[in-house]
């Protein structure tokens, strides 16, 4: 890293490196770690806190929150069954505990110091590339020739600037600018106080009632937490069902298990506006009447943030709203993207999956394209529903010729000596041609961890009878996948 003698700025910082990271969630820290181990000079621009919105707003402390709200049920669970037990729920410790443990107040200081302990230059700001006239990139090519492998083609000629400082990157640029809520166009919302998932981390006090705009992971996960904590909840959800881009047997299990809990479920149903009276929301679902209720959570999905970085400099299309990639994560020569803002699953492990192939590629250390055949995802509702792979119907839509086979928890050993809390499935999708699982669903009070396994299954394309001639260990949730091998090769009976 060295200082631009040649700058004209008097007041910004002025510097040439060897790769500057846009956005410092979990792609971009997982990057920056990559290259300043290959000693690489590196530029860290983040316009909010390290960490993003995973380690300050999503995973860590809502998996908290969800933590305490499943002891609560739990606890609520012993009667009938191990005696008698009185529950008092106190959100304060909850607070206390996202506040102090997940997010250190929402103060990234800690992060930001480790980072430049071990060499990192952090920019706290908006990154805007902008081009420059053309120069060598003599040392792009140093670079390559020492590691001995094949570079991605040469980085255009480009700066970063940030504020009124500039960063000019030698080797390239890695995007990995995260994305944010997706706010619907109803009327009377904008303006309005709602929460988004933001909010809803940051309470220290819970409302009485809450109505939620959505029917995905977030809305049912936090719906999940805060009914669990005593507060009234209604979803209202545009799609006929909620999870709409899960299995429908996992829709139909969620819907049950949450109206259990308490919670009012709407599905099919339009917002036609919103009105805030500086004491509640009322929201007119046409036909379907109006839900009232003291707090509204807009949890309508999230969309890659797509604010123009200099998007002409770049070489991309200014109204695209994704950077697409090639298998090594390049979206142009010198240009890497990681994370939300490729489109390919808002997960952690997806950026850090990516992450991984950037710096190799960055680097010039042979390395695996990116493969999404098997992509894995969880809602941590209670049951956790995993999923990896294609649903039942997007396989067929892909013409694949399907065996499905199903094992439901309660009828399996774990799950009858579980009793209260045992709600689940196994769902195995099978390509009947190759003999191989493309596609799975886990539902169960350990729905997330069993999904482990039928990930490898997708992803190294297991044979369906390699699985049947495994050992499951008994008693296990895990089980439950034999059961619903044994189901896939009864269809084959009940046809022939």
């Amino acid at each position: 890293m060295s200082q631009d003698s040649g700058t004209s700025e008097s007041n910004g910082t002025s510097l040439v490196v060897d790769v500057v990271v846009i956005g410092m969630g979990p792609g971009g820290e997982f990057v920056v770690d990559g290259l300043l181990r290959h000693g690489l000079s590196v530029v860290a621009v983040e316009p909010e806190l390290m960490g993003g919105e995973c380690a300050m707003w999503g995973c860590v402390p809502t998996k908290m929150m969800i933590r305490a709200a499943n002891l609560l049920t739990e606890a609520r669970r012993v009667h009938g069954v191990a005696g008698v037990a009185k529950v008092e729920a106190d959100w304060s410790l909850v607070a206390r505990r996202v506040r102090d443990e997940a997010t250190m107040g929402w103060d990234d200081s800690v992060k930001v110091e480790a980072f430049e302990r071990r060499g990192g230059y952090f920019m706290r700001g908006r990154a805007k590339v902008v081009a420059l006239e053309p120069t060598s990139n003599d040392r792009w090519e140093d670079k390559a020739v020492a590691n001995g492998s094949e570079r991605s083609p040469a980085p255009p000629n480009i700066s970063v600037v940030v504020g009124d400082s500039r960063f000019t990157p030698q080797v390239g640029v890695v995007i990995a600018a995260g994305g944010f809520p997706s706010i619907p166009d109803v009327p009377g919302l904008a303006g309005a106080p709602f929460w988004t998932n933001r909010e809803v981390v940051q309470l220290t006090e819970l409302p009485q009632t809450l109505a939620i705009l959505g029917g995905g992971a977030i809305a049912v996960e936090l719906g999940q937490i805060l009914c669990r904590f005593g507060v009234t909840v209604t979803i209202v959800e545009a799609a006929d069902r909620l999870l709409a881009s899960e299995e429908p047997e996992a829709s139909s299990l969620i819907e049950d298990v949450l109206r259990h809990d308490g919670i009012t479920v709407v599905t099919g149903a339009e917002v036609q506006s919103v009105i805030y009276n500086n004491q509640s929301f009322d929201l007119d679902i046409g036909s379907r009447g109006h839900v009232s209720a003291e707090r509204l959570l807009v949890a309508t999905g999230r969309r890659p943030m797509m604010a123009d970085l200099g998007w002409a400099a770049l070489g991309v299309d200014p109204d695209a709203t994704s950077l697409a990639t090639d298998e090594h994560m390049r979206v142009a020569p010198g240009i890497w993207a990681v994370g939300d803002i490729t489109d390919r699953g808002a997960f952690t492990h997806v950026a850090t999956y990516q992450a991984q192939i950037a710096v190799a590629d960055i680097v010039g250390e042979p390395t695996h394209g990116a493969d999404y055949r098997a992509v894995p995802r969880v809602v941590y509702t209670d049951p956790e529903i995993g999923s990896v792979g294609l649903s039942e119907q997007a396989a067929r839509d892909l013409g694949l010729s399907v065996r499905v086979g199903v094992a439901t928890i309660p009828e399996e050993a774990r799950g009858w000596i579980h009793k209260v809390g045992n709600d689940g499935l196994i769902k195995l999708i099978e390509d009947r041609n190759r003999g191989v699982l493309v596609g799975a669903l886990s539902i169960g009070p350990c729905g997330g961890e069993v999904l482990a396994l039928l990930t490898l299954a997708v992803h190294a394309e297991v044979p369906v009878t390699t699985l049947r001639s495994m050992l499951f260990a008994y008693p296990t949730f895990h089980r439950a996948v034999a059961a619903a091998i044994l189901d896939l090769e009864a269809e084959d009976v009940h046809f022939a």
